[in-house]
């Protein structure tokens, strides 16, 4: 059974950085995409950020600048590091992944930016 299991969020004043990691298992196969989704309180999921498997890479305009994804493709591990935090970058994060058309979830990681 394909899993997902981020860490790395908490509680960092605006400004500061954070680094999520998302570590596959359950499977012998790489994931093609893998990618960072957010959830605000009363908002809708959005997305924050995609790779694909040979790590052609797309944000949100939100984050770009700010924000970079990168993989370890034989590891399925996707990370999120994250700059220049803003107070309306608190969401919970979930780590997502494609593997033969089906799409994975993490349980996600709390992140929140204080002003």
């Amino acid at each position: 059974q394909v899993q997902l299991v981020e860490s790395g969020g908490g509680l960092v004043q605006a400004g500061g950085s954070l680094r999520l990691s998302c570590v596959g298992s359950g499977t012998i196969f790489s994931f093609n995409a893998m990618g960072w989704y957010r959830q605000a309180p009363g908002k809708q999921r959005e997305l924050v950020a995609t790779i694909t498997s040979g790590g052609t890479t797309n944000y949100a305009d939100s984050v770009k600048g700010r924000f970079t994804i990168s993989r370890n493709g034989a590891r399925n591990t996707v990370y999120l590091q994250m700059n220049s935090l803003k107070p309306e970058d608190t969401a919970v994060y979930y780590c997502n992944a494609e593997l033969h058309r089906n799409m994975y979830w993490g349980q996600g990681t709390q992140v929140t930016v204080s002003s």
